[in-house]
């Protein structure tokens, strides 16, 4: 039997952080020991105010949740609410949370708890990485329990926000090159899989039938996914599982075919500025011949994914009472 993962998830709950969130709670494997908020999707109180009301509808333990940058490093917050709904989740008119914050920041609980964890913790960002990357400057010692890095961000081919940046790394570029310099293991679950992994209408119908209201929950949520890669007329409620593709690549790395290749973060003004650059070369090009490359992280960059190995995944663990 596998021993149980300790993941810390770092979101801006949105639809597709829900979903996350969801399954992190569900799942056997995994041991959700926090969750830190930052603005992206929506604002940062409205983050916090979605987190707490999913671990409500989950029936989740008293797991800390945590405000944490209402802004990213250097620029203003850009929320995807034209995606996310104006509360940023669906406008699905869930209930106001019963249940607080901690009373810490987000980078006060994250040190807490990484420190404190008898196993590595697995950090698994869904989001801007402003908390991550301001943890890894303030407290870089967390470091030493920190067993991987798993985070939903950036794309080797093309982007969302911009033709070639991924939304999560062009909200914070700054804070996205800070986490690839950090000495820890990290995969990219970029939009190369992101889009890939989608649930078929039949069963985000199937969930929304569902009378135990977490897995409700994660129907409604799904078939609010708008133009759901995959989609069909026929098959209209499809749903893409977004930010819970990287929770499934902790739970069952096997289903991810990943490389290990140098990346950077493209920070300049201008149309480039958020890209993830991911050098895919068999072999160094003139840059490099003549000293003008310089060293670059290496970064286990998700390129494959076994989709309906994560579905059914997901399915059953949202599911499980």
């Amino acid at each position: 039997m596998q021993p149980v993962v300790p993941v810390i998830i770092d979101c801006d709950t949105g639809v597709d952080d829900a979903l996350a969130l969801l399954l992190a709670v569900r799942h056997p494997g995994l041991d959700l020991r926090a969750v830190t908020c930052v603005a992206g999707n929506t604002d940062v109180d409205g983050v916090v105010r979605n987190t707490l009301t999913v671990l409500e509808q989950a029936g989740a333990p008293d797991i800390p949740v945590a405000r944490g940058a209402e802004r990213p490093l250097l620029e203003p917050a850009r929320p995807a609410r034209h995606v996310h709904g104006s509360d940023g989740m669906g406008d699905l008119g869930l209930p106001a949370p019963t249940r607080a914050p901690a009373a810490v920041d987000a980078v006060t609980l994250l040190h807490r708890e990484i420190l404190a964890s008898p196993r590595p913790v697995t950090l698994i960002p869904t989001a801007p990485l402003t908390n991550i990357a301001l943890l890894l400057r303030t407290h870089p010692e967390v470091t030493c329990n920190i067993e991987r890095i798993v985070f939903m961000g950036g794309a080797a081919g093309v982007g969302n926000a911009t033709p070639v940046a991924e939304f999560n790394v062009w909200h914070d570029p700054e804070a996205a090159a800070i986490l690839l310099g950090a000495d820890v293991p990290i995969t990219m679950y970029g939009l190369d899989v992101f889009t890939r992994v989608v649930v078929p209408g039949t069963e985000v119908r199937r969930l929304r039938g569902s009378a135990e209201p977490g897995a409700k929950l994660a129907g409604d949520l799904l078939s609010h996914r708008p133009s759901a890669p995959g989609t069909t007329p026929d098959d209209e409620e499809a749903g893409g599982l977004g930010d819970a593709g990287a929770v499934c690549a902790v739970a069952d790395p096997a289903g991810l075919t990943t490389r290990l290749l140098p990346v950077e973060v493209s920070l300049a003004p201008g149309p480039a500025r958020g890209q993830t650059v991911v050098d895919r070369r068999p072999r160094p090009g003139e840059s490099e011949i003549h000293g003008g490359a310089r060293a670059r992280p290496l970064v286990d960059v998700a390129l494959d994914v076994d989709v309906a190995r994560y579905v059914d995944l997901y399915l059953k663990t949202v599911e499980r009472p």
